[in-house]
């Protein structure tokens, strides 16, 4: 049962019950607390990297050795192809001094490329930063 803080931590994403969360990258070290926090808060089960229906919000947990900066913007595309309009990619990376730590300008750059921009970030857990992206508007 996620504590109070987690609870809080799951409403910085600014997730409401019901909403379908597809989750990329998930691996033993993902924060579990965090999940739970977020399963319980939507009243939903985060969907897998193989589900097909729409979405109202992805979350990448990516690491520096999962790979290059290129294979997350295609991460980043296959994430962003479920979305319901308005809906915002989160990614998670490793906090500064931990293990897989990601540089931020890896991720915004990454973003750009993909046609995202990041838009905020959360102290989403004791090991882990997230970066909220969205997608640009046309001719931004």
């Amino acid at each position: 049962m996620p504590t109070s803080t987690e609870s809080e931590a799951a409403r910085k994403f600014g997730f409401t019950h019901g909403q379908v969360i597809q989750e990329f990258y998930y691996d033993e070290d993902v924060d579990m607390a965090l999940r739970e926090s977020i399963e319980a808060l939507t009243g939903e089960e985060l969907a897998d990297e193989e589900f097909s229906d729409t979405t109202d919000a992805a979350m990448i947990w990516w690491r520096s050795e999962d790979a290059d900066e290129d294979d997350l913007v295609d991460l980043l595309m296959d994430a962003s192809a479920n979305l319901d309009d308005g809906g915002d990619i989160w990614v998670m990376t490793p906090k500064a001094g931990r293990s897989g730590h990601v540089a931020v300008a890896d991720v915004e750059d990454a973003a750009t490329t993909a046609g995202m921009h990041a838009s905020a970030s959360v102290d989403a857990a004791k090991d882990w930063i997230a970066m909220r992206l969205v997608v640009r508007a046309p001719g931004v």
